[in-house]
């Protein structure tokens, strides 16, 4: 059965506008959008002056994970997330590890997936021993009709929610989401306008304007991921740059995560990050005042689990996405009672 186009999931922040067009409010493209064409996204379309959601129905991966492959490390540490994704973005990164789900539908305006309904999702988790759910692998607030029909639903079984984001939502969407979203780690891919419009066709202010807004003046938990790129983001400058934002309009707290590039997408060609340059990343968060560093995609290193930042204890002991001990009381470090920041820590 096919469903016709005025049977399509209606869409939620948006705007009838003069002339039949739509304004959307979801991203910061804000899109106006003409009756029949299609927002930045690809997977929102002006059907007959009502701005419809295309991916609705289209739910192309669900997972259980472990909430540190978000990642998510000051959150429910040691849990797992049922994850899942519909196929869409709202950026187009040259570097996309997740490109078949993510840039099919801009490029082809192919919306692979199954109908699956919130109810559903829920129960999955619940089978699947999971402790939340995660809007993941292609950015959620192109999905934000499903994730709020399943936030909410998540949250009167006892379940939570956590966005894996670019951070480019509005402050109307993030106030949308902030009564059922409990958690977000955003990705700061850079400090660098140019970066941001030539290697992801988006810019870099209305990431930073999410970043202080939903720090600042929400109780969303919120972790930010930068993954570093070999001649593109890896200037000692810049990393400074990026550092003292976190430290001074996120706050030193927030917990910065440095992970490794590997070629992928259109950028297959390059070559993986050296091991130096995100232990010198590291270095220039800790001149910054950030407390919580951690590093990612290099395995072995030292770099992922928790240190107290008074007295240095290790008070989450951590190896990939796999906990092996979590000395944290009561939020707090055993040995000197300094509050460790994050939800639900032990």
């Amino acid at each position: 059965m096919t469903t016709s186009k005025e049977q399509l999931k209606r869409a939620v922040l948006w705007q009838p506008e003069s002339d039949n067009k739509a304004r959307c409010y979801l991203c910061n493209f804000r899109c106006l959008i003409p009756e029949g064409k299609y927002g930045h996204c690809a997977v929102r379309q002006n059907v007959n002056g009502t701005l419809r959601s295309l991916n609705y129905d289209s739910v192309c991966a669900a997972n259980p994970d472990p909430i540190e492959k978000k990642p998510l490390f000051h959150f429910q540490p040691g849990t797992r997330s049922f994850s899942i994704a519909c196929p869409g973005c709202n950026f187009q990164c040259t570097f996309c590890q997740n490109w078949q789900i993510s840039q099919m539908a801009l490029k082809y305006h192919q919306l692979e997936g199954e109908p699956i309904p919130p109810e559903k999702i829920v129960a999955a988790a619940q089978r699947s021993s999971c402790c939340s759910i995660a809007y993941t692998y292609t950015e959620p607030t192109i999905f934000m009709e499903l994730c709020e029909e399943t936030g909410k639903l998540a949250k009167q079984q006892g379940l939570t929610n956590v966005f894996v984001s670019n951070g480019y939502m509005t402050k109307e969407a993030v106030d949308f989401s902030a009564e059922w979203l409990d958690g977000i780690n955003i990705d700061l891919k850079a400090f660098s306008d140019k970066y941001y419009k030539d290697l992801c066709n988006a810019r870099l202010q209305p990431v930073l304007e999410t970043i202080k807004y939903i720090a600042k003046e929400t109780d969303i938990w919120v972790e930010l991921t930068t993954l570093i790129v070999p001649d593109q983001n890896d200037s000692d400058d810049e990393l400074k740059a990026l550092a003292e934002f976190i430290a001074n309009e996120a706050g030193p707290e927030v917990p910065w995560h440095i992970s490794r590039f590997f070629p992928a997408y259109e950028m297959d060609g390059g070559s993986a990050t050296p091991p130096e340059t995100l232990e010198r990343a590291m270095e220039i968060g800790k001149q910054a005042g950030l407390k919580y560093i951690y590093v990612g995609n290099l395995p072995g290193s030292n770099a992922e689990s928790t240190f107290c930042p008074s007295c240095g204890e290790k008070v989450i002991d951590r190896i990939s996405y796999i906990i092996r001990r979590n000395n944290i009381k009561h939020g707090a470090c055993p040995s000197c009672s300094e509050k460790i920041p994050g939800f639900e820590l032990g």
